[in-house]
């Protein structure tokens, strides 16, 4: 996907501090790469928590858990 009409919109509410990242702001694509991999998106977890550059769904629940 080249294009999204969300894409500055979603950039504005998007809390992923990976700069490299060619799917920031392109959400239906950010979530599918993360799918493929068994982990969520940076949006899923709190600052603190995505700091930590873990995707992965057991970190997700072990930090809901708590």
């Amino acid at each position: 996907m080249e294009s999204c009409k969300n894409k500055e919109i979603n950039i504005k509410n998007c809390n992923c501090t990976y700069e490299p990242c060619a799917r920031k702001g392109l959400c239906c694509e950010c979530i599918s790469s993360h799918r493929k991999n068994n982990e969520l998106p940076a949006c899923y977890f709190t600052i603190e928590e995505e700091a930590t550059f873990d995707r992965s769904i057991e970190f997700f629940v072990k930090n809901r858990s708590k």
